[in-house]
């Protein structure tokens, strides 16, 4: 078949970004008549797709519903308890906005977070997303699709962002624990690296008290109830003398009480405990549980709030959720 004879390329969305100086998300954005954009942009994108003769195929018109904003949220686990809290908070901030959401799990592998932001690129205005791949890699998966990152600090200037202050409620936790007595305080961390670092936290803090944190105070463990109580048996067999345990989070909080009983350990005469997160479980539990606790829902919203900045072509924001120690039973 000859060039005169071959049938022209099909125009493509990324064909009318060149062409109007914009990224493939603004292009959808503005052919399909959506919020968050300004109106000198849009005039510009359908001046080009005119120019170009660009139409949209039927499978792209039917991904989602005409004018609306769809966001797409990434999770580690829909199961881990932590996140139902934080999807609904996502989900009820974008409907207010009238916003569609799809969600998605990595299923607790952090490496297939590039392939799940590709996945939703193809189907989202903005992903927002509890993140943990390094910075660049993040980048490189979004393609210039707007993105906000919950839960740590990032670096690209690109990226909106919900911290959580950490450092302030491990100095809370570990200044408590202090106060009432305890100097042989041990941590179990999460040995997952896709986990936010709390360790360095609760090194600095222990050094403020003048307390000194050696290897065998910190027990890895996997981010399960089991990797739990099995971090808290072998801290007490190495160090018998700690009086009191900060965990990573909740969920390994209650594989401490579980490995207590098996250990006939008293808490929290015997030994106190403190986790992070404020899981609602945790107030069903005997003792109940003393926890750093974060407002999920808070966070999504807020969340969802910087994904509208960015849409809206604002500068990316970085915003930080409070925490609030809070004290029952356990310690």
């Amino acid at each position: 078949m000859s060039e005169q004879q071959r049938p022209p390329r099909r125009v493509t969305l990324k064909d009318v970004a060149k062409r109007a100086g914009v990224s493939h998300q603004t292009v959808s954005r503005a052919i399909n008549d959506k919020g968050e954009i300004d109106p000198e942009t849009r005039r510009r994108v359908l001046e080009a797709a005119r120019q170009l003769n660009y139409r949209p195929s039927r499978f792209a018109r039917g991904l989602v519903s005409p004018g609306a904003t769809t966001l797409g949220l990434v999770v580690s686990d829909v199961e881990n308890p932590f996140f139902p809290e934080l999807i609904a908070g996502v989900i009820e901030a974008a409907e207010e906005r009238g916003w569609q959401v799809l969600i998605s799990s990595t299923q607790n592998h952090s490496g297939r977070e590039p392939d799940v932001i590709r996945t939703l690129a193809a189907q989202a205005d903005v992903v927002i997303g509890y993140l943990s791949a390094p910075d660049d890699t993040l980048a490189a998966a979004a393609g210039g699709l707007p993105l906000v990152v919950m839960g740590r600090a990032v670096g690209e200037p690109a990226f909106g962002a919900v911290e959580v202050d950490t450092d302030a409620g491990v100095r809370a936790a570990v200044a408590y624990l202090v106060a009432r007595g305890h100097r042989a305080i041990g941590m179990i961390d999460c040995g997952d690296d896709g986990q936010p670092d709390r360790r360095p936290a609760f090194v600095a803090a222990m050094a403020a008290h003048d307390l000194t944190v050696t290897d065998d105070l910190i027990a890895e463990a996997e981010l399960t109830v089991e990797g739990g109580a099995a971090a808290f048996t072998h801290l007490r067999t190495t160090r018998p003398d700690v009086t009191a345990v900060f965990t990573f989070n909740d969920m390994l909080a209650l594989g401490v009480y579980r490995a207590a009983r098996r250990l006939d350990v008293r808490i929290p005469d015997d030994c106190a405990v403190i986790g992070f997160d404020g899981l609602p479980l945790g107030e069903l539990i005997d003792p109940p549980l003393s926890s750093v606790a974060l407002d999920k829902r808070r966070m999504g919203a807020i969340a969802v709030a910087e994904a509208a900045r960015l849409l809206a072509g604002e500068p990316a924001g970085r915003a930080v959720l409070p925490v609030e120690l809070v004290i029952r039973g356990s310690a």
